[in-house]
């Protein structure tokens, strides 16, 4: 008859419990991954797939009781680090929903929203728009799979164990949260300037013609300008996000060695 003691039980309970922790916690966070059209189901799916492939390769688990209080903290501490990494790679997208506010309000058309299941809000055209696009992109880049590699190498350098999630790993991720302001407004440049100038000539031609309703010229003006900048701007935004992506992933990088307690 086999039998089974409950040290052994523990240590192959400890083996996927944990891991299984950061990775549906980084798949409920990470962009793409928390896509709504993916159901809980499926992310459950994909998460025991990744944690079954990353099972042989990870470092030795502690000696852990998955029951006792140190077990949970443990468990906690997991979906902390996953929560973190994933974070950081979301902010890299809200710095182009950001620019797209910022777009959508000097064209006028920050009124023109409809729902977004993905955030459960209201959200601008101009943002939705710009945020399919670098979804298309970051996956025509493979940055789904870096991520997932990204992952795998979290381990390594934040082995399963009792040592805290260290205080610099926090610190490097509210230094990298200052991209979603300066990108956001980088990547809005260009139009924000354009509709500048078309909001200057608007109000000279409104001095030199007083008699002319400039509301009702000006609106389809600031329209349709932001939309030919746009237009003119679209060849370049490939390359732009690019650089954002490598910076994003550059960031990760560092928020894993910094939480890990590595220079």
């Amino acid at each position: 008859m086999i039998s089974f003691t409950a040290a052994q039980l523990d240590t192959w309970v400890s083996l996927f419990i944990f891991p299984l922790a950061r990775i549906l916690t980084l798949l409920s966070v990470a962009p793409v991954f928390n896509n709504a059209g993916l159901s809980g189901q499926i992310r459950l799916v994909i998460g025991l797939a990744i944690g079954l492939a990353l099972a042989p390769a990870l470092p030795p688990m502690p000696a852990i009781s998955p029951g006792s209080w140190l077990g949970f903290l443990v468990l906690v501490q997991q979906m902390l680090i996953g929560a973190v990494l994933g974070f950081t790679l979301r902010i890299t997208f809200s710095a182009v929903d950001m620019a797209g506010e910022l777009i959508g309000l000097q064209m006028g058309l920050s009124f023109a929203t409809f729902y977004d299941p993905q955030t459960s809000a209201q959200t601008p055209v101009i943002s939705e728009f710009l945020g399919l696009l670098m979804l298309l992109l970051f996956l025509a880049m493979n940055g789904h799979l870096l991520t997932l590699s990204v992952l795998g190498e979290s381990f390594k350098l934040l082995p399963i164990s009792t040592t805290p999630f260290a205080a610099g790993g926090f610190a490097a991720l509210l230094s990298w949260s200052a991209t979603l302001f300066s990108a956001g407004l980088m990547l809005a440049l260009p139009l924000i300037a354009a509709l500048l100038i078309a909001n200057i000539a608007l109000g000279v031609l409104a001095r030199v013609a007083p008699a002319l309703n400039i509301f009702a010229v000006g609106f389809p003006v600031t329209i349709v300008s932001g939309f030919t900048v746009l237009m003119l701007a679209m060849p370049y935004f490939g390359t732009a996000l690019e650089r954002l992506y490598e910076r994003g992933f550059d960031a990760l990088a560092g928020v894993i060695r910094a939480g890990g307690g590595l220079p």
